[in-house]
């Protein structure tokens, strides 16, 4: 399968380098919900992911959670190309929220192009830079934003324009960061206010409008 045409970036490769990356490069398939690569662990391929998406989640050692990003079709993973360049250890976790299918790079591989491809590392760095960019962005958010705009945003943002989500307080709290308990207080004035209305495991959005001017203050 040539899935060099999914990654635009890849097309500008010289023959021989493309040829070398279908060959030797493995297609995987990865099962909904299966832990891809945690903390201690050292990569030893880049995934290219073909379809479906992987959630990369740092854990603290109180045991708070916090989404990094997502890897989509499309897109690499940056916490690999990371430590694939710095020959370190994983420092969070990659889960498959849906059905994978990735294109694996082997390490040999990666090495080889980086050093030899000129358009093999802009593809890298391009995408190494766009990532450092969202997560200082993540960073900002956390320090400085208000959390009920916080969590505005990131209702609307999974819900993508469906007025039903299905989501706990606990996944919510990873989303942004913060506590569950911070997460059920405000969903619970959220509701007061009657922009929501919450059952076990589902928010129900009945003013996106209110949701919407709320986080353009």
């Amino acid at each position: 399968m040539n899935w060099i045409h999914r990654f635009p970036e890849l097309s500008s490769l010289a023959a021989a380098d493309q040829d070398m990356l279908v060959q030797q490069s493995a297609l995987v398939s990865v099962a909904e919900d299966t832990v891809i690569f945690g903390p201690g662990k050292t990569p030893d391929r880049l995934l290219l992911v073909l379809e479906g998406t992987v959630r990369v989640q740092h854990t603290s050692e109180r045991g708070r959670e916090i989404v990094l990003y997502r890897v989509r079709a499309g897109q690499s993973c940056v916490l690999t190309t990371s430590c694939l360049l710095a020959h370190e250890h994983y420092t969070a976790t990659g889960i498959s929220e849906t059905a994978v299918q990735a294109a694996a790079i082997p390490r040999r591989v990666f090495d080889a192009l980086l050093a030899n491809s000129g358009h093999f590392r802009q593809f890298v760095f391009h995408a190494y830079s766009r990532r450092i960019t969202d997560l200082f962005l993540i960073i900002e958010d956390v320090a400085f934003q208000r959390m009920d705009i916080r969590l505005a945003q990131k209702i609307l943002e999974l819900a993508n324009g469906a007025r039903q989500l299905s989501v706990t307080h606990q996944q919510l709290a990873a989303e942004i960061g913060t506590a569950r308990e911070v997460i059920s207080r405000q969903l619970s004035e959220f509701q007061r206010r009657e922009w929501i209305v919450q059952s076990r495991g589902n928010i129900r959005l009945l003013d996106v409008a209110a949701l919407e001017q709320l986080t353009r203050q």
